[in-house]
């Protein structure tokens, strides 16, 4: 297997590593926890009762972002996956932007959460809300290898017409 193979099974790995924990970290309602119960991004628990949260622009804004997120990350896996079974003619440059756009994404909802309850008393994060921090560098490494990857294959082709003497 060569470097540019690795570059791209690595990156289909760190892809679906980032895109398990962006859903775990969607789906639960551990964000936060506060005396007397625990929220997440859909659903408040208080004292064992869960009900849906009150509709807040923050709120609806960070769910949204991080669904889109979510949905990128496994749009970039699936390219990826493309990728690995050379179905079509998919560049490592267009999986690379997918990763990149997940990660920024991540980094712009876990940065707007952060800020919006790291001033609240008696809040702490919960393993919801570090679960989507972890996804973070995972996405940005996918993206990585994909563009490396992608960058040795231009290589090769740019220098494949010039005669070389060893």
């Amino acid at each position: 297997m060569g470097v540019k193979r690795s570059l791209q099974s690595g990156g289909t790995l760190l892809g679906l590593l980032a895109n398990i924990l962006m859903i775990l970290s969607t789906a639960t309602n551990y964000w936060i926890r506060f005396p007397g119960g625990h929220s997440g991004l859909w659903q408040e628990c208080i004292r064992g009762i869960c009900s849906n949260m009150s509709c807040q622009t923050m709120q609806a804004v960070t769910g949204a972002c991080m669904v889109l997120a979510a949905g990128s990350g496994i749009v970039g896996l699936v390219m990826g996956l493309r990728i690995l079974c050379r179905e079509g003619e998919l560049r490592g440059q267009t999986t690379s932007a997918v990763f990149f756009l997940c990660g920024l994404l991540l980094l712009i909802v876990l940065t707007g959460y952060t800020v919006k309850n790291a001033w609240k008393n008696d809040v702490f994060f919960s393993w919801s809300y570090f679960s989507g921090w972890l996804a973070l560098p995972f996405s940005f490494l996918a993206g990585f290898c994909f563009l490396l990857a992608d960058m040795i294959l231009q290589s090769t082709e740019a220098i494949s017409g010039f005669p070389v003497c060893l």
